[in-house]
């Protein structure tokens, strides 16, 4: 069974979507001409009103730390680490460049999930790409062949991962043994998720602030300790990215490939931009600005929180600790990042990481849980019994993770990943005349100094698409 994994993943990340994944996101970044460089400043701009909802939706902050609460969770401290030990420090080079031309891509991906958003029976705002290829496309079944990738990917084996990784945590700090860690994150999964998507949204909204801004000021206090090594890490990184230097202190060479790999695969699960997970939480926002496009902006702020913020902080600990440089087979995942944080800061660096890790993967869990609901609503129009043996199969799986290894949960997690990030980009890129049309006209109004506002008798060629009701006050 692990050689048939391993055999997918090498044809899908080898072959199709390393190349799918950065041509997609150099592409919106030329036709965006560089938005996340351009418009840097406006994502900032965008959160000042971002409380703001009403009956139908989320706020466009309680979106942001719903997909931040996924995105942030055993990518930021379990994936840096398996990207350093199987890449080599040049993986992280590539999670930077993923990053930075993935959130073109999640501009895109959020602002169609908002454009093509629609109502449930109980009158709450539901969307992301299974609506979009449905809605914009004209195809179902493109639909439901997403519905069906996510489902299995974030409601079943991503919440395995995430489990995986607080209860090897746990297990280095505390002893704790993995079966009680698995029923005790059963039940508080539960209590949330059983609550729906604003159940989910409410606590994101309250742990995720607390939880990123805690880790980020010990990183950089430890960063600020080692502020001497950072110039020759940085140089490290750039170099081992392209081959030109071999890992050093006790380490082997790694091949740009590899380093490639690495970057782009643990990248994507960190911010999963062009993944088509984020802008399910985008289109249950009621966004304001009240325009498709201000959602795009304030997920492709996620993406920079998420990698170029947190991960990097993340590689710069484990970086300056000195870990690497023991024998690697001994040491990987979380464990890793513990030692490195214990070498820099003394006994109570590993509990810190328990902690910053249960906090980290439980609001993934629930958060994943959210992006499933979703499409299982799209298959089924919120069918109760249907909805109740999913929520009951998710904690099955965060069980499981508990339990499992480490090395066959993440490569479940690849395959998935790979089969939603291409049927995904598939779509985006065939939708890409639509989203710049949205990109166009929210920056007109805004360089008029007006409040971008999405009027639909403007885009007679897409109003038969949306739905009735939900953008006709603009």
């Amino acid at each position: 069974m692990t050689d048939l994994i391993d055999f997918i993943n090498a044809v899908l990340w080898g072959s199709v979507l390393i190349y799918l994944l950065l041509g997609t996101g150099i592409y919106f970044t030329l036709r965006t001409r560089f938005i996340q460089v351009r418009h840097f400043s406006h994502m900032f701009s965008v959160l000042k009103h971002s409380n703001k909802s009403d009956s139908a939706g989320i706020s466009s902050f309680q979106a942001l730390c719903t997909t931040l609460a996924a995105r942030v969770g055993t990518g930021n401290l379990t994936g840096v680490a398996i990207a350093l030990t199987a890449g080599g420090p040049g993986a992280i080079f590539w999670m930077w460049v993923v990053a930075f031309i993935g959130m073109a891509t999640s501009f895109v991906e959020s602002s169609l999930a908002q454009l093509y958003k629609t109502k449930d029976d109980q009158g709450n705002y539901r969307g992301g790409p299974a609506y979009y290829m449905e809605k914009g496309l004209g195809m179902r079944w493109m639909g439901v062949l997403f519905s069906l990738f996510l489902i299995i990917a974030f409601g079943l084996v991503f919440n395995a991962v995430q489990a995986n990784s607080i209860a090897q945590a746990s297990a280095v700090a505390f002893n704790a043994k993995p079966l009680h860690v698995g029923i005790g994150l059963v039940l508080l999964s539960g209590i949330v998720i059983f609550g729906g998507i604003r159940s989910v949204a409410r606590v994101a909204e309250r742990v995720v602030p607390l939880m990123a801004g805690a880790y980020l000021l010990l990183a950089f206090w430890v960063i600020g300790h080692n502020i001497e090594q950072m110039s020759a890490i940085l140089t490290l990184v750039v170099k081992s990215a392209f081959g030109l230097q071999e890992a050093a202190a006790g380490a082997v060479g790694y091949g740009i490939s590899q380093a490639m790999t690495q970057g782009v695969q643990r990248g994507l699960f960190s911010n999963e931009a062009g993944m088509g997970s984020a802008p399910n939480a985008a289109a249950s926002a009621s966004p304001y600005p009240p325009h498709p496009a201000s959602q795009g902006y304030v997920q492709m702020l996620g993406v920079f929180i998420d990698t170029i913020v947190i991960c990097s902080a993340t590689a710069a600990i484990i970086l300056s600790s000195g870990v690497l440089d023991q024998p690697v087979a001994n040491i990987s995942g979380i464990d890793m990042t513990q030692r490195a944080l214990s070498a820099a800061v003394g006994s109570w660096g590993a509990p810190f990481v328990a902690v910053a890790i249960f906090f980290f993967a439980f609001t993934s869990i629930i958060a994943n849980y959210a992006y499933a609901e979703s499409n299982l609503v799209f298959l089924e129009h919120n069918h109760p019994v249907g909805l109740t043996i999913f929520r009951c199969a998710a904690l099955g799986m965060v069980m499981f993770g508990a339990l499992a290894e480490l090395p066959v949960v993440w490569k479940m997690a690849d395959t998935s990943m790979a089969l939603m990030a291409i049927t995904n980009l598939t779509a985006i890129l065939l939708l890409s005349r639509v989203a710049l049309k949205l990109a166009n006209d929210y920056h007109r109004q805004h360089k008029l100094g007006q409040l971008p506002t999405f009027d639909a008798n403007r885009f007679p060629e897409l109003k038969s698409q949306l739905e009735p009701g939900v953008w006709d006050k603009g």
